[in-house]
């Protein structure tokens, strides 16, 4: 009895902290729920990368400055994901502004300085913003906003040779070709830095500043799609799962505990600490709750009552053939986990498969159906047993009756 209650105090903690967990902190939606901007973007292969057999070095480090870029937005629940050969699709959601956001993902913010020549016309690019440490936003001594810029430590050697056999020529700085300043080179620069100054805003410097830092566009990139799903529509599905959500509860409690009495009081119970677990658990990893995602958790919550049923159906079947319900609940545990095991396995191979392979709603659906099925065997298998025999022994409730059990157990 006392290592009964060591166990059910361990299953109270392990509630509490998942509660703690499920409601820490809002979960994060995806666009589907939230609302917010979808867009594909399509990569434009030249016949060089192809020949170079470079595509997907080019489409992964495209993907890479578009995830700094839309970090550098501010949107902490966004998908850049690739489909297919050279497309991209990118989901931001929550996001209000939908042109400016659109406007960032596509510049190709490249930085090149270049020699003007006496006519006016620019020589040719003698440095790129690769070479470009970080960049940021100050004020000049009239309080207008400039950008200011550091080099690397190769970037900012090259950029003092260039302007040591340069002296008294314009050096011009240019932003997607288009010529932002040309100052005359009065003297070698050897620190790497300088600024930028134009007729810029202080929001334009800023935009500039984060575009710069996020680095230019590998390969060029087409906005093919632009889609915006509405915070409305989200809120009507968000309400439709929770509706579809409360029915399913209601069904499975109320045919757990008419066909199984105690047990399937107990198995509610443990449908309640599930559902607890696996909020928390999508909680703690972070995870972005899409409509797939909350198919997956109904759908596992489905897999955690048959588990219980399988145990049960067990469990009734050692009552009738005359065993104690203490030894009865201890074999039908045993005899039914195989069966749990075996097919939660299967499913979790189902999952592994679909992660890698699936796009931005399947993954979703693959883990929040891997952490249900997981969360459903705990929950069937100890959670369930604890608190089961944990009624039986407090209330000495030893029946068959109580176990919907109608015959005589001979």
């Amino acid at each position: 009895m006392k290592k009964l209650w060591i166990k059910l105090f361990f299953v109270i903690l392990i509630v509490l902290g998942a509660i703690w967990l499920a409601f820490y902190k809002p979960i994060k939606l995806g666009l589907d729920l939230k609302g917010g901007v979808y867009v594909v973007l399509e990569a434009v292969i030249d016949d060089e990368i192809k020949k170079e057999g470079t595509v997907d070095d080019a489409m992964k480090r495209l993907i890479e400055v578009l995830d700094r870029r839309i970090n550098g937005i501010g949107v902490a629940e966004s998908v850049v994901q690739r489909a297919g050969d050279n497309r991209i699709i990118i989901e931001l959601p929550g996001i209000k502004d939908t042109e400016e956001a659109v406007n960032m993902i596509g510049k190709t913010a490249l930085l090149e300085f270049k020699i003007k020549n006496a006519d006016g016309t620019l020589g040719e690019t003698l440095l790129t913003g690769s070479a470009l440490r970080t960049a940021g936003v100050s004020n000049d001594e009239l309080g207008r906003p400039q950008i200011t810029f550091e080099m690397t430590q190769d970037g900012a050697e090259k950029f003092a040779l260039i302007t040591k056999n340069n002296i008294g020529r314009q050096l011009a700085i240019t932003l997607d070709g288009i010529e932002q300043t040309a100052p005359v080179i009065q003297s070698e620069i050897p620190s790497g830095r300088g600024q930028i100054t134009g007729k810029y805003t202080n929001t334009e410097a800023k935009s500039m500043a984060m575009l710069l830092n996020a680095g230019a566009l590998p390969i060029r990139a087409e906005i093919a799609e632009t889609r915006t799903v509405g915070a409305s529509l989200g809120d009507e599905s968000i309400a439709q799962s929770q509706k579809a959500g409360v029915l399913a509860i209601i069904l499975i409690c109320g045919f757990m505990l008419l066909f199984y009495k105690l047990p399937g009081i107990v198995a509610d119970m443990a449908l309640i600490i599930f559902g607890i677990i696996t909020l928390g658990v999508l909680n703690f990893i972070d995870a972005t709750l899409t409509l797939p995602g909350i198919a997956g958790i109904i759908l596992s919550a489905g897999m955690a009552v048959d588990a219980n049923v399988i145990i049960f159906e067990r469990i009734k079947e050692e009552l009738r053939h005359g065993n104690s319900i203490l030894n009865a609940i201890n074999a039908g545990f045993s005899k039914g986990f195989i069966a749990i095991f075996d097919s939660n396995i299967t499913t979790l191979i189902i999952c592994a498969i679909l992660f890698p392979f699936g796009t931005g709603p399947i993954k979703g659906f693959a883990i929040t159906l891997a952490l249900g099925v997981l969360a459903s065997m705990f929950t069937a298998v100890i959670i369930t047993k604890i608190l089961l025999l944990t009624f039986i022994t407090t209330f000495n409730l030893k029946n068959p009756k109580y176990f919907g059990i109608k015959e005589e157990v001979r």
